[in-house]
């Protein structure tokens, strides 16, 4: 024991272990006050006219830049005066004072100041909180400005988020000061991309000879490196004719009429657009859209519905979207673009020759020109930009002719009549090629299946199915045509077959887990799915999925509504639902 001490157990390795959580945040407040008193101060920062008073040891703790000068062989380590250039004062005080705070405000008024002074000082941080700001800041306004901003002080991630909204905000972009004041060769990156966002390549042209008009006299010898990026054979061919055409800007250049030459190439030949493809006339395709399934029509009991709803994967969630100006059952529907069609039909008086579109951007359907046949119970498909109506009914006979209708030209067109007539039959298409499935010729239930080659103008047989169906679902699924359910004339089905192409055979798969005709089927996101239809005693409005890779069905969220004889397409939407849409969330139930 020690004089005047006290006596301790020998314990040996006995301790006990102290950590005081305040005491990094206690030690930097009193270094704060030290600073802001002077007291203990080895550098003076000079910006400007103003002078910043700080420890060494602090900066060097937490900025790379500041470690470097002053660890390093540099002048400025024995310095007690140092001199910054190419930086804000402001930001610096405020970013020295986060060095011993490790709290900043980033707002409207200094982001711009401050992200490249922490930029400068290797504050990832506060750089990184400055980056977080401006992309919450996004808006068809500014985001020009700010994918400059970031390009300029290399922030990689905000410049392609930026770069993201600008291609989705495409239309309200391209009507801003910004975008006009931008040089060719981003108008010219702009034109070119694949995803651009627009409704209609209108929008594209548009927004071309706005740049050019802002300053005509320096941009008009532009006007044909713009056009070339304008994919003018997606134009609808009244407005090629009515605004193209006769636009002087386009007129006055010899580039731009072979142009308009190859794009009204493009509207007269429809059956050789395979042959016709190129970068004009590839459509665009917004990044970041989701595929979003919609039901249209059908009926149950006894009612035919015009109402229709869609289906959001990424929620899991039904909407009600607007309703068709006229009920249809046995209706064709398909998309084109970012348009959905609902073809022909049965309105419960009588089989309709009427189409009309849904536009998914503005919630409406507008009457589009009618086929030249009364149809219902009919297969529709879309192949290289044409919608294809073949088969059906039209009140007096099953039918087996076809048509095919062009969204540029508003125009229908016949084709090659199918060997056999089909009612009740599906249409899907497969390698270029469209495939009429099944059907009812209205003697019996069919097995045949033909295909039209396009370019020949000709139907011929492939394979029979395994069964006979009527009224079955078709779809195409990594290039193998599935056929589910349908009616063999004397039960409903539930079975499931596919064909391979390649051999021209089919095979079995597993089958749905409940009986289903007059449904629709459908490929997306790598899954079949049933949509509807009827059991053989009543319209359903359950869905089941189907998984390739694991061979099963598991069911999917239920529809509102029962829905027996409905249409069911996939639109690739970037904002979904519209304004104001009912919604509707259904678990999954054991079917």
């Amino acid at each position: 024991m020690m004089e005047g001490g006290m006596q301790l157990l020998n314990r040996d390795g006995h301790s006990i272990s102290h950590n005081s959580k305040r005491h990094y945040h206690d030690s930097f407040v009193s270094m704060n006050r030290m600073r802001q008193r002077g007291l203990l101060c080895d550098i003076v920062l000079h910006v400007s006219n103003k002078e910043i008073k700080a420890h060494k040891v602090v900066l060097a703790s937490c900025s790379p830049y500041f470690h470097a000068m002053f660890t390093n062989e540099m002048s400025e380590s024995r310095q007690t005066h140092v001199t910054l250039h190419d930086i804000d004062p402001q930001a610096l005080e405020q970013l020295v004072q986060y060095a011993y705070t490790a709290e900043i405000m980033v707002g409207e008024g200094n982001v711009q100041t401050l992200l490249p002074a922490a930029s400068l000082l290797q504050l990832n941080g506060v750089r990184d909180a400055c980056c977080k700001f401006l992309l919450s800041q996004l808006d068809p306004s500014n985001c020009l400005g700010i994918r400059a901003f970031a390009d300029t002080h290399s922030c990689s991630d905000l410049l392609k988020s930026a770069h993201k909204y600008l291609l989705q905000h495409f239309v309200e972009v391209s009507k801003t000061e910004e975008f006009m004041l931008l040089p060719l060769k981003q108008v010219l990156d702009l034109f070119s991309s694949d995803t651009l966002n627009v409704p209609s390549e209108e929008e594209v042209y548009r927004a071309g000879l706005s740049w050019v008009k802002h300053d005509i006299d320096g941009r008009r010898q532009h006007v044909p490196w713009l056009m070339k990026c304008v994919r003018l054979p997606l134009l609808r061919r009244d407005f090629l004719i009515s605004n193209v055409d006769t636009e002087l800007l386009v007129r006055h250049h010899a580039e731009c009429k072979d142009l308009l030459i190859e794009a009204l190439k493009y509207h007269l030949m429809p059956e050789q657009r395979v042959n016709l493809y190129n970068i004009r006339t590839r459509p665009r395709r917004c990044e970041g859209a989701s595929p979003v399934l919609f039901a249209v029509g059908g009926g149950s009991l006894f009612a035919i519905h015009g109402d229709c709803e869609a289906y959001d994967t990424r929620t899991d969630r039904w909407h009600m979207v607007a309703s068709m100006s006229t009920r249809r059952a046995r209706v064709g529907v398909a998309a084109i673009g970012n348009r959905l069609y609902a073809v022909g039909g049965y309105d419960g008086t009588s089989d309709l020759a009427t189409i009309e579109s849904y536009d998914p951007i503005t919630n409406t359907w507008q009457p589009e020109v009618s086929m030249g046949t009364r149809r219902s119970c009919l297969g529709v498909a879309v192949l290289h930009g044409l919608l294809y109506a073949a088969g059906g009914y039209d009140g007096a006979s099953c039918l087996n002719s076809a048509e095919r209708y062009d969204p540029l030209t508003s125009t229908w067109a016949s084709i090659a009549a199918m060997s056999t007539r089909r009612r009740y039959v599906r249409v899907a298409t497969l390698e270029g090629s469209l495939y009429a499935v099944g059907g009812y010729d209205s003697s019996s239930h069919l097995a045949t299946v033909e295909k039209y080659d396009p370019l020949n103008n000709a139907w011929t047989a492939i394979a029979n199915m395994l069964s006979r169906r009527s009224s079955a679902g078709v779809a195409v699924l990594e290039g193998m045509l599935y056929v589910a359910g349908g009616n063999d004339g004397t039960s409903c089905l539930n079975s499931v077959e596919r064909f391979n192409p390649k051999t021209n055979t089919w095979e079995g798969v597993a089958p749905m887990n409940i009986r289903r005709s007059t449904h629709d089927l459908v490929a997306m996101d790598g899954w079949l799915y049933a949509v509807g239809g009827n059991d053989g005693s009543s319209s359903l409005n359950s869905i089941e999925k189907y998984n390739p890779r694991s061979n099963k069905w598991v069911a999917a969220s239920c529809m509102f509504t029962r829905r027996s004889s409905v249409g069911v397409a996939i639109l690739e939407l970037l904002n979904f639902p519209p304004p104001s849409s009912p919604t509707l969330s259904v678990s999954s139930t054991s079917l």
